[in-house]
């Protein structure tokens, strides 16, 4: 399906995606969110006190992390830079299945790689909890995470985090707008974690469950950060 202007909406969505380098992390992938230097990335892309940002024309900045909330995965980061592409977020809300979903990010060393497929669901999944996640047919790989998700009209809906069951999982753009606003819940476990599926043993051929790996431990933690 020819989407007009689809090389236009592609370009303005590499210009709002940075690459972020981490020394314990490796590297991922970030949203300019505002024209001020404020970038929206995962918390585990962004895991020490200050990092390193590449834009699009080349360009790095030293970035502080002004914000971080493991338990939904986001992080906050400001570089001193102005008049920045800033990405567009869209309302996650009016999402639906079927929407056409494009993906840009960093993944291994491959800077600005765009990749598409269709939104298959908007909710909980099962296994990771109460949070809502933008469920996608896109392929990622690592150094995705952090990057946008975005719909037909290159208007971000989610920060792009994981992949379980065939599907990339994104935090929805109005759980980012929500975090930036108001911050984010009190309690936090300071873990990461992988979802696996699990057989069961009643006997039938696809009988599973969706069960949490521990991967690593929040070294020092005392306290979340908190607006």
């Amino acid at each position: 399906m020819a989407i007009a202007g689809f090389g236009e909406i592609a370009e303005k969505l590499r210009r709002s995606t940075v690459l972020i380098h981490s020394e314990s992390r490796g590297s991922g992938s970030g949203v300019i969110w505002s024209g001020d230097g404020v970038i929206v990335t995962n918390a585990h892309v962004a895991r020490g006190p200050s990092t390193r940002v590449q834009l699009w024309d080349g360009r790095e900045f030293d970035a502080v992390v002004t914000g971080r909330d493991p338990r939904c995965d986001l992080a906050a980061l400001q570089i001193q830079a102005a008049s920045l592409p800033a990405a567009i977020a869209a309302d996650s809300s009016q999402l639906r299945p079927g929407e056409l979903a494009i993906a840009i990010g960093n993944p291994m060393g491959f800077v600005g790689a765009l990749t598409t497929g269709v939104i298959h669901a908007i909710g909980p999944l099962r296994g990771l909890g109460p949070q809502d996640w933008v469920q996608a047919s896109v392929r990622l790989a690592p150094g995705n995470s952090g990057g946008p998700l975005a719909d037909a009209r290159g208007y971000v809906v989610g920060i792009n985090t994981m992949v379980t069951r065939r599907l990339a999982l994104a935090i929805p753009s109005n759980t980012v707008r929500d975090f930036l606003t108001v911050g984010s819940a009190d309690a936090w476990l300071g873990v990461t974690v992988q979802a696996v599926r699990v057989p069961t043993h009643n006997g039938g051929h696809n009988d599973h469950t969706f069960g949490l790996v521990l991967l690593e431990v929040e070294p020092g933690v005392r306290r979340r950060w908190r607006r």
